[in-house]
Protein backbone atom coordinates (compact mmCIF):
# COMPACT_ATOMS: atom_id res chain seq x y z
CA UNK A 1 0.00 0.00 0.00
CA UNK A 2 1.17 3.02 -0.92
CA UNK A 3 0.70 6.30 0.19
CA UNK A 4 1.72 8.88 -2.21
CA UNK A 5 3.36 12.29 -2.04
CA UNK A 6 0.61 15.03 -1.20
CA UNK A 7 2.14 17.40 1.80
CA UNK A 8 1.90 21.55 1.67
CA UNK A 9 3.82 22.83 4.34
CA UNK A 10 2.30 25.83 6.50
CA UNK A 11 5.89 27.29 7.06
CA UNK A 12 6.33 26.88 3.51
CA UNK A 13 9.26 24.16 4.12
CA UNK A 14 10.57 21.35 1.74
CA UNK A 15 7.87 19.20 0.43
CA UNK A 16 7.79 15.33 1.68
CA UNK A 17 7.42 12.23 -0.25
CA UNK A 18 5.93 10.30 2.17
CA UNK A 19 5.55 6.57 0.73
CA UNK A 20 4.64 3.60 3.36
CA UNK A 21 5.13 -0.38 2.72
CA UNK A 22 2.82 -2.34 4.65
CA UNK A 23 3.05 -6.17 5.72
CA UNK A 24 1.56 -8.09 8.71
CA UNK A 25 2.15 -11.64 9.11
CA UNK A 26 -1.01 -11.95 11.40
CA UNK A 27 -4.18 -14.08 10.56
CA UNK A 28 -6.50 -11.05 11.63
CA UNK A 29 -5.39 -8.19 9.55
CA UNK A 30 -5.22 -4.79 11.29
CA UNK A 31 -7.40 -2.29 8.92
CA UNK A 32 -5.23 0.53 7.49
CA UNK A 33 -7.15 3.83 8.39
CA UNK A 34 -6.47 7.07 6.19
CA UNK A 35 -7.47 10.30 7.46
CA UNK A 36 -6.63 13.60 5.83
CA UNK A 37 -8.02 17.56 6.34
CA UNK A 38 -6.39 20.80 6.97
CA UNK A 39 -4.90 22.43 9.48
CA UNK A 40 -2.76 25.58 10.65
CA UNK A 41 -2.42 26.73 7.18
CA UNK A 42 -1.63 23.51 5.40
CA UNK A 43 -2.54 20.01 5.25
CA UNK A 44 -2.55 17.13 7.16
CA UNK A 45 -2.27 13.09 6.82
CA UNK A 46 -2.47 10.27 9.16
CA UNK A 47 -2.38 6.43 8.25
CA UNK A 48 -2.53 4.06 11.07
CA UNK A 49 -3.25 0.63 12.20
CA UNK A 50 -6.69 -0.60 13.49
CA UNK A 51 -7.42 -3.58 14.81
CA UNK A 52 -11.00 -2.96 15.53
CA UNK A 53 -11.16 -0.37 12.56
CA UNK A 54 -11.83 2.77 14.33
CA UNK A 55 -11.92 6.08 12.77
CA UNK A 56 -10.33 8.70 14.91
CA UNK A 57 -11.05 11.84 12.69
CA UNK A 58 -13.65 13.87 14.68
CA UNK A 59 -11.01 13.61 17.79
CA UNK A 60 -7.76 14.64 15.92
CA UNK A 61 -10.14 17.51 14.40
CA UNK A 62 -10.87 18.44 18.41
CA UNK A 63 -7.16 18.34 19.06
CA UNK A 64 -6.04 20.41 15.86
CA UNK A 65 -8.68 22.78 16.72
CA UNK A 66 -7.22 23.12 20.22
CA UNK A 67 -3.59 23.65 19.40
CA UNK A 68 -5.05 26.56 16.65
CA UNK A 69 -6.35 28.17 19.47
CA UNK A 70 -3.14 28.22 21.38
CA UNK A 71 -0.65 28.73 18.88
CA UNK A 72 -2.20 29.91 16.12
CA UNK A 73 -0.91 33.63 14.87
CA UNK A 74 -3.43 33.68 12.24
CA UNK A 75 -6.59 33.37 14.82
CA UNK A 76 -6.76 36.49 16.34
CA UNK A 77 -8.22 35.47 19.21
CA UNK A 78 -5.85 32.76 19.84
CA UNK A 79 -3.57 32.99 23.25
CA UNK A 80 -0.61 33.60 21.30
CA UNK A 81 -2.45 36.98 19.38
CA UNK A 82 -3.46 37.74 22.44
CA UNK A 83 -0.50 37.96 24.35
CA UNK A 84 1.12 39.65 21.20
CA UNK A 85 -1.50 42.37 21.26
CA UNK A 86 -0.81 43.00 25.46
CA UNK A 87 -3.28 40.84 26.79
CA UNK A 88 -2.53 40.82 30.55
CA UNK A 89 -5.47 38.84 31.55
CA UNK A 90 -3.96 35.44 29.12
CA UNK A 91 -3.44 32.17 30.89
CA UNK A 92 -1.28 29.96 28.49
CA UNK A 93 -2.36 26.04 28.58
CA UNK A 94 -0.29 23.30 28.70
CA UNK A 95 0.17 22.94 24.84
CA UNK A 96 1.41 26.70 24.79
CA UNK A 97 3.70 25.98 27.46
CA UNK A 98 5.69 22.69 26.01
CA UNK A 99 6.35 24.50 23.17
CA UNK A 100 7.81 27.57 25.08
CA UNK A 101 9.75 25.73 27.11
CA UNK A 102 11.15 24.10 24.48
CA UNK A 103 11.85 26.84 22.31
CA UNK A 104 13.68 28.83 25.69
CA UNK A 105 15.75 25.49 25.71
CA UNK A 106 16.47 24.83 21.75
CA UNK A 107 17.58 28.66 22.05
CA UNK A 108 19.80 28.56 24.66
CA UNK A 109 22.08 25.73 23.39
CA UNK A 110 21.79 27.56 19.52
CA UNK A 111 22.91 30.75 21.11
CA UNK A 112 19.70 32.30 19.90
CA UNK A 113 20.02 31.31 16.57
CA UNK A 114 16.82 29.68 17.13
CA UNK A 115 14.19 32.57 18.36
CA UNK A 116 10.55 32.92 18.28
CA UNK A 117 10.57 36.14 18.85
CA UNK A 118 11.39 36.61 15.33
CA UNK A 119 7.46 37.38 15.21
CA UNK A 120 8.27 41.38 13.97
CA UNK A 121 11.02 40.42 11.23
CA UNK A 122 8.82 38.08 9.52
CA UNK A 123 6.15 39.91 9.06
CA UNK A 124 8.04 42.76 7.93
CA UNK A 125 8.86 40.31 5.47
CA UNK A 126 6.05 39.55 4.28
CA UNK A 127 6.18 36.09 5.46
CA UNK A 128 3.59 35.87 8.59
CA UNK A 129 0.03 37.48 9.37
CA UNK A 130 0.72 40.69 8.31
CA UNK A 131 1.34 42.95 4.58
CA UNK A 132 4.91 43.07 3.71
CA UNK A 133 6.44 46.32 4.82
CA UNK A 134 9.23 48.43 3.14
CA UNK A 135 11.99 46.65 4.19
CA UNK A 136 15.11 48.79 4.44
CA UNK A 137 18.35 48.97 6.97
CA UNK A 138 16.29 51.61 9.42
CA UNK A 139 13.27 49.81 10.16
CA UNK A 140 15.43 46.28 10.52
CA UNK A 141 17.42 48.30 13.24
CA UNK A 142 14.51 49.58 14.71
CA UNK A 143 12.89 46.04 15.11
CA UNK A 144 15.87 44.42 16.04
CA UNK A 145 15.77 45.88 19.52
CA UNK A 146 12.36 43.62 20.12
CA UNK A 147 14.36 40.69 19.11
CA UNK A 148 16.12 38.61 21.56
CA UNK A 149 14.48 34.79 23.30
CA UNK A 150 16.02 36.56 26.60
CA UNK A 151 13.03 39.34 26.76
CA UNK A 152 10.88 36.91 27.23
CA UNK A 153 9.56 34.66 30.24
CA UNK A 154 7.27 32.41 31.62
CA UNK A 155 5.82 32.78 35.37
CA UNK A 156 3.38 30.46 36.71
CA UNK A 157 0.46 30.54 33.56
CA UNK A 158 1.75 33.95 32.32
CA UNK A 159 4.24 35.15 29.02
CA UNK A 160 6.19 38.06 30.64
CA UNK A 161 7.70 40.60 27.88
CA UNK A 162 10.38 43.02 28.85
CA UNK A 163 8.95 45.36 26.24
CA UNK A 164 5.36 45.19 24.61
CA UNK A 165 6.38 45.19 21.27
CA UNK A 166 7.68 42.18 21.51
CA UNK A 167 6.11 39.44 19.21
CA UNK A 168 5.80 35.69 19.39
CA UNK A 169 5.94 33.38 16.27
CA UNK A 170 5.70 29.31 16.87
CA UNK A 171 5.89 28.79 13.02
CA UNK A 172 9.28 27.08 13.30
CA UNK A 173 8.50 24.92 16.14
CA UNK A 174 4.57 24.06 16.32
CA UNK A 175 4.05 21.95 13.58
CA UNK A 176 6.65 19.67 14.94
CA UNK A 177 4.79 19.88 18.38
CA UNK A 178 1.21 19.11 16.68
CA UNK A 179 2.47 15.21 15.21
CA UNK A 180 3.95 14.64 18.76
CA UNK A 181 0.51 14.97 19.83
CA UNK A 182 -1.55 13.36 17.91
CA UNK A 183 0.96 10.86 18.06
CA UNK A 184 0.48 10.58 21.25
CA UNK A 185 -3.10 10.02 20.81
CA UNK A 186 -3.17 7.65 18.58
CA UNK A 187 -0.91 5.29 21.18
CA UNK A 188 -3.13 6.52 24.16
CA UNK A 189 -5.82 4.45 21.92
CA UNK A 190 -3.59 1.21 21.72
CA UNK A 191 -2.48 1.95 18.05
CA UNK A 192 0.80 0.66 17.59
CA UNK A 193 1.46 0.98 13.67
CA UNK A 194 0.68 5.07 12.49
CA UNK A 195 2.00 7.44 10.63
CA UNK A 196 1.80 11.35 11.04
CA UNK A 197 2.19 14.12 8.97
CA UNK A 198 1.24 17.68 9.18
CA UNK A 199 2.92 20.63 6.52
CA UNK A 200 5.97 18.49 5.88
CA UNK A 201 6.86 17.53 9.51
CA UNK A 202 5.96 13.76 10.37
CA UNK A 203 6.10 10.65 13.17
CA UNK A 204 6.59 7.29 12.12
CA UNK A 205 6.26 3.95 14.64
CA UNK A 206 5.79 0.86 13.57
CA UNK A 207 7.94 -2.89 14.42
CA UNK A 208 10.77 -3.16 11.71
CA UNK A 209 9.19 -6.59 10.96
CA UNK A 210 5.52 -5.18 10.28
CA UNK A 211 5.49 -1.98 8.89
CA UNK A 212 8.32 -0.26 7.16
CA UNK A 213 8.43 3.83 6.36
CA UNK A 214 10.19 5.00 3.64
CA UNK A 215 10.30 8.96 3.94
CA UNK A 216 11.28 10.75 0.75
CA UNK A 217 12.92 14.61 0.45
CA UNK A 218 12.44 16.65 -1.97
CA UNK A 219 15.52 17.50 -4.83
CA UNK A 220 16.44 21.23 -4.01
CA UNK A 221 15.34 22.55 -7.45
CA UNK A 222 12.94 25.19 -8.65
CA UNK A 223 10.66 23.44 -11.49
CA UNK A 224 7.92 25.53 -13.31
CA UNK A 225 6.40 22.12 -14.46
CA UNK A 226 5.43 21.90 -10.73
CA UNK A 227 6.93 18.60 -10.87
CA UNK A 228 8.45 17.45 -7.69
CA UNK A 229 11.76 14.99 -8.08
CA UNK A 230 13.17 13.15 -4.99
CA UNK A 231 16.54 13.71 -3.99
CA UNK A 232 16.57 10.65 -0.97
CA UNK A 233 14.78 8.25 0.88
CA UNK A 234 15.45 7.87 4.27
CA UNK A 235 14.23 4.55 6.30
CA UNK A 236 12.60 6.14 9.35
CA UNK A 237 11.45 3.90 12.21
CA UNK A 238 10.13 5.09 15.61
CA UNK A 239 11.59 8.31 15.33
CA UNK A 240 9.94 11.75 13.91
CA UNK A 241 11.25 14.20 10.82
CA UNK A 242 11.50 17.79 9.67
CA UNK A 243 12.70 19.20 6.57
CA UNK A 244 13.52 22.90 6.45
CA UNK A 245 14.51 24.52 3.02
CA UNK A 246 15.02 28.08 1.40
CA UNK A 247 14.39 27.16 -2.27
CA UNK A 248 10.60 26.73 -2.16
CA UNK A 249 9.12 29.71 -0.01
CA UNK A 250 10.66 33.43 -1.27
CA UNK A 251 9.84 35.83 -3.25
CA UNK A 252 12.24 37.88 -5.72
CA UNK A 253 12.81 41.64 -5.29
CA UNK A 254 14.39 43.68 -8.00
CA UNK A 255 16.63 40.61 -9.15
CA UNK A 256 16.98 39.30 -5.41
CA UNK A 257 15.80 36.44 -3.87
CA UNK A 258 14.39 36.44 -0.17
CA UNK A 259 14.11 33.46 1.74
CA UNK A 260 11.22 32.72 4.49
CA UNK A 261 13.99 31.72 7.01
CA UNK A 262 15.14 35.13 8.98
CA UNK A 263 18.46 35.16 10.59
CA UNK A 264 17.65 36.72 14.47
CA UNK A 265 21.42 38.24 14.71
CA UNK A 266 20.78 39.93 11.46
CA UNK A 267 16.95 40.35 10.93
CA UNK A 268 17.91 39.43 7.38
CA UNK A 269 16.53 36.23 5.78
CA UNK A 270 19.12 33.34 6.37
CA UNK A 271 22.04 33.56 3.66
CA UNK A 272 24.04 30.16 4.00
CA UNK A 273 24.67 27.46 1.82
CA UNK A 274 22.72 25.02 2.67
CA UNK A 275 19.70 24.31 0.78
CA UNK A 276 17.85 22.21 3.02
CA UNK A 277 18.18 20.74 6.43
CA UNK A 278 16.34 17.25 7.74
CA UNK A 279 16.46 16.32 10.90
CA UNK A 280 15.54 12.96 12.76
CA UNK A 281 14.89 12.71 16.33
CA UNK A 282 12.70 11.29 18.65
CA UNK A 283 9.90 13.90 18.95
CA UNK A 284 8.59 15.76 15.87
CA UNK A 285 9.18 19.33 18.28
CA UNK A 286 12.96 18.84 18.15
CA UNK A 287 12.98 18.25 15.10
CA UNK A 288 11.80 20.74 13.74
CA UNK A 289 13.43 23.26 15.77
CA UNK A 290 16.62 22.01 15.38
CA UNK A 291 15.82 21.73 11.02
CA UNK A 292 15.39 25.82 11.42
CA UNK A 293 18.51 26.37 13.62
CA UNK A 294 20.62 24.49 11.07
CA UNK A 295 19.69 26.37 7.85
CA UNK A 296 20.39 29.84 9.77
CA UNK A 297 24.14 27.84 11.16
CA UNK A 298 24.98 26.69 7.74
CA UNK A 299 27.06 23.46 6.61
CA UNK A 300 29.95 23.57 8.45
CA UNK A 301 28.29 24.95 11.75
CA UNK A 302 25.97 22.76 12.19
CA UNK A 303 28.49 19.77 11.81
CA UNK A 304 30.24 21.33 14.60
CA UNK A 305 27.11 21.78 16.73
CA UNK A 306 26.61 18.33 16.30
CA UNK A 307 29.95 17.11 17.21
CA UNK A 308 29.77 19.10 20.12
CA UNK A 309 25.80 17.62 21.17
CA UNK A 310 26.23 14.38 20.66
CA UNK A 311 23.86 13.54 23.69
CA UNK A 312 21.11 15.27 21.68
CA UNK A 313 21.11 12.15 19.24
CA UNK A 314 20.01 13.75 16.44
CA UNK A 315 20.28 12.72 12.54
CA UNK A 316 20.95 14.57 9.52
CA UNK A 317 20.73 15.00 6.05
CA UNK A 318 21.74 18.46 4.87
CA UNK A 319 21.63 19.38 0.73
CA UNK A 320 23.85 22.25 0.25
CA UNK A 321 25.43 24.25 -2.30
CA UNK A 322 29.30 23.33 -3.83
CA UNK A 323 30.04 26.02 -6.20
CA UNK A 324 26.84 25.90 -8.22
CA UNK A 325 25.94 22.08 -8.09
CA UNK A 326 24.34 20.39 -4.85
CA UNK A 327 25.43 17.97 -2.38
CA UNK A 328 24.73 16.20 0.00
CA UNK A 329 25.77 15.59 3.95
CA UNK A 330 24.01 12.69 6.07
CA UNK A 331 25.46 11.90 9.88
CA UNK A 332 26.72 8.86 10.98
CA UNK A 333 24.15 7.21 12.56
CA UNK A 334 21.93 7.66 9.35
CA UNK A 335 24.14 6.30 6.49
CA UNK A 336 22.67 3.53 6.65
CA UNK A 337 19.32 4.47 6.31
CA UNK A 338 19.12 6.83 2.97
CA UNK A 339 18.76 5.92 -0.13
CA UNK A 340 19.85 8.17 -2.60
CA UNK A 341 18.03 9.05 -5.73
CA UNK A 342 19.99 9.86 -9.07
Amino acid sequence: MILADKILPMKFLLTVAVLMILACGCNNKPVLINLEGEAQGTTWHISYLSARNINHKTAIDSLLKKIDSSMSTYLPVSLISRINKNDSTVLVDQYFVDVFNKSMEVSSKTSGLFDVTVGPLVNAWGFGFSKKENVNRNLIDSLMQYVGFKMVRLEGNKIIKDRPEIKLDFNAIAQGYTVDVLAAFLESKGIKNYLVEIGGELKAKGDKVDMGWKVGIDRPEENDSGERKLGAIIYLIDRAMATSGNYRKFYEEDGQKFSHIIDPRTGYPAKQNLLSATVVAKDGITADAYATAFMIMGLEKSKQFLANNKYLELEVFFIYDENGNWNTYASQSLKDLIEKVN
